[in-house]
């Protein structure tokens, strides 16, 4: 049985409207998650951008620092080499020699001592005083490469540990001497304390974490404030992967991790000069980001908060859509379904016969319509009760019910003990056979007395009834005929 199958009821746009909901719901939280997000990364890109150009800042202030004290050593070292080939100096007091050899040797902070020393190593002439001290600095690094390396250019050696108090960590710039002749001759010296560095570095700020290096071309570390571990000074950086990737770069900024600490850092870095020197600001990505991470985390919240609110609303609205979508389905079927009998009820009868009329017009299949009359209901009423009498009935339809099957037919109450069935698509001979079923089925059903029914069947295949009014009058008037003819029948319309 189908008794609503063709209700004037209709949940397409309901349901269509949910589905909306929950697209544009989605939709909203999806854009709003991404603009955050695209916010987040923007921001996150500028706090880097901030902290590398302050970086780069402290990289320029130290390179130019730095530069400038160490072509303070250079003329210091050029001086003294002039002075020691000239032979004039060679026979006057050991003084005035002092004066012409030191003549612009300056005083550079944290500058050591300037020294002059003869191709054995031996000391030959010393800033600190006009009588050069006894020493040999044949075993000094500086010294052995000048001997064994030919060119003219400045060394900066590894650090190393000053041999007088208080035995300080120092480098040195040197120069190779030679004769006229090209040959090695000695060694221009000037050791400049590496406390210099610490102290420049410690009047800037980097922030929480951070470090600023000055690291060797050679990847040997001279000077780190604040240091991240002890004797870390004259540690060979060489093979380290954050500095093979500063060497091959030259200068600029990336994030990386330190192969010390395993801290994650934003290293900015720059040559000094044409000196074998760089120098290495790297601050820690904690801190730089930490404003942005606050921010991050007070944003992501709202914005987390704001959509499950508004997808928890969502959900609120679908569910009452959902429910008033059941309660108007509700109300459907109660306007559709006769109460006493569960069967349609009048008013989706007609609006079904009008509907299957327009169709068959349209496809010029067959359209059959059967009227049911139960035969002496009255009298069955009057003897057995109204309680009675409406089981019966109840009876009847469920009966009628299960004759119709096909989800396009529809078995409704017409009105009082008459029901009728319509069948889309059946030709008069379908219609009897169903009609004939149903006759003989309620001849068949248990009671104190008999219950018969009559039937009236009227068909359209393209004629010959031109309205839906006219069809009905017609199965209408078969029914009447199947009374008069004795009841407990049935009659097709001719």
């Amino acid at each position: 049985m189908n008794a609503s199958s063709a209700t004037p009821g209709n949940t397409p746009l309901p349901i269509r409207s949910e589905r909306v909901l929950v697209l544009a719901s989605s939709l909203a939280v999806i854009a709003i998650l991404s603009i955050v997000t695209f916010l987040l990364i923007r921001e996150h890109a500028s706090a880097e951008q901030a902290a590398t150009r302050a970086a780069s800042n402290i990289v320029q202030l130290i390179d130019a620092d730095v530069l400038r004290n160490v072509e303070l050593y250079d003329l210091s070292l050029q001086g003294l080499m002039a002075a020691a080939k000239r032979d004039d100096l060679k026979d006057v007091s050991p003084a005035i020699r002092h004066l012409a050899l030191f003549d612009r040797a300056t005083a550079a902070p944290y500058k050591g001592d300037i020294l002059l020393l003869d191709k054995r190593g031996d000391v030959i002439a010393d800033s600190a005083s006009a009588q050069p001290r006894k020493g040999n600095y044949a075993e000094r690094e500086y010294f052995k490469s000048h001997l064994q390396d030919p060119s003219p250019g400045m060394m900066i050696s590894r650090p190393f540990r000053a041999r007088s108090e208080p035995h300080d960590w120092r480098i040195s710039f040197s120069y190779r001497l030679n004769d006229e002749h090209g040959e090695f001759i000695g060694v221009a010296e000037a050791a400049m304390r590496l406390n210099y560095f610490n102290q420049l570095f410690k009047s800037l700020n980097i922030g929480r974490g951070g470090t600023v290096n000055l690291v060797s071309r050679d990847g040997i570390l001279l000077a780190q404030e604040p240091p991240l571990a002890e004797d870390m000074i004259g540690k060979d950086f060489s093979n380290r992967p954050n500095f093979v990737r500063i060497l091959r770069e030259g200068d600029g900024s990336f994030t990386g991790t330190s192969s010390v600490d395993q801290t994650q850092r934003l290293y900015t870095f720059s040559q000094v000069g044409n000196l074998p020197l760089i120098v290495v600001v790297a601050l820690s990505s904690q801190e730089v980001f930490a404003s942005w991470q606050r921010t991050a985390l007070l944003v992501s919240g709202a914005t987390g908060a704001l959509c499950i609110s508004l997808l928890w609303l969502t959900w609120l609205l679908r569910r009452e859509l959902k429910r008033r979508r059941s309660a108007e389905r509700e109300l459907a079927q109660l306007a559709s379904v006769d109460p006493l009998t569960g069967l349609a009820n009048r008013r989706t009868l007609d609006h079904t016969l009008h509907l299957e009329w327009l169709r068959a017009q349209r496809s010029g299949q067959p359209l059959s319509v059967l009227m049911i009359d139960a035969d002496h209901f009255k009298a069955l009423n009057d003897r057995l009760g109204h309680q009675r009498g409406d089981e019966a009935l109840r009876s009847l339809a469920q009966l009628i019910g299960e004759h119709v099957r096909r989800p396009a037919d529809l078995a409704a109450r017409y009105g009082g003990e008459e029901f009728s069935v319509v069948l889309p698509e059946t030709t008069t001979a379908g219609a009897f056979t169903m009609a004939q079923n149903i006759r003989e089925a309620v001849e068949q059903i248990p009671g104190e007395m008999p219950m018969t029914v009559s039937i009236g069947i009227a068909t359209w295949a393209q004629g010959p009834y031109n309205e839906l009014e006219e069809l009905l009058f017609a199965a209408d008037k078969a029914l009447y005929q199947a009374k008069v003819s004795g009841r407990n029948r049935v009659v097709c319309a001719m």
